[in-house]
């Protein structure tokens, strides 16, 4: 062992060498800002997605939060199902980097405070293809879209938001643990010179 070590007393110390030196693993994630508007409608908010894109460049949604009009957004739809009202579409909570299309034909889907579902999309069928906006109300028939639900064209954008890792913040703890156990192993030498 170390001499600076055994001259800092307790087991808090060993201890914490042991976490600032340990590989914690850790998954990364990335912050994205989002908007879509058409008429009579606006939604906006963040996406919190995977940090590594899938084979095709596509980023996993696993949170959104923001409003739809003056509704809050309560939860991202669960991968693989479609919002209610809207079945059998499921989402794939996929977004994309660059100009090209930044959803599929899947798209993601939140729930709102009012007890309403959208799922934001790409549709590539279309003639000339272009974002669309699902958007479903109660009461809720599955695989029939009722006379209260609008399939809509919207603007969609999303952008990737500069954030560090968690990885970042971990190597950067370690070199100031690191650092501050030199500082104390020089003043406890110090402390020992004049006492000795």
């Amino acid at each position: 062992m170390p001499s600076f070590l055994r001259s800092i007393p307790g087991v808090f110390s060993r201890t914490l060498v042991a976490v600032v030196f340990t590989t914690i693993p850790v998954t990364a994630t990335s912050l994205w800002n989002w908007s879509y508007s058409r008429s009579g409608a606006a939604a906006g908010g963040t996406f919190t997605t995977v940090d590594t894109p899938d084979a095709n460049g596509g980023f996993l949604i696993t949170a959104v939060t923001g409003n739809w009009n003056n509704e809050t957004i309560t939860g991202l739809q669960p991968t693989g199902t479609p919002i209610p009202g809207n079945e059998p579409f499921d989402v794939d909570n996929l977004v994309f980097l660059g100009s090209g299309p930044q959803l599929t034909k899947n798209g993601f889907g939140f729930s709102t405070s009012a007890g309403n579902f959208s799922n934001p999309f790409f549709a590539d069928f279309l003639p000339v293809p272009g974002y669309l906006e699902f958007f479903s109300r109660p009461p809720f028939t599955p695989g029939t879209p009722g006379p209260e639900d609008t399939e809509l064209p919207i603007q969609f954008s999303a952008t990737r938001v500069a954030t560090p890792e968690p990885a970042s913040w971990l190597l950067v703890s370690g070199v100031l643990g690191v650092v501050g156990l030199s500082s104390l192993r020089r003043r406890l030498a110090g402390t020992q010179a004049s006492n000795g």
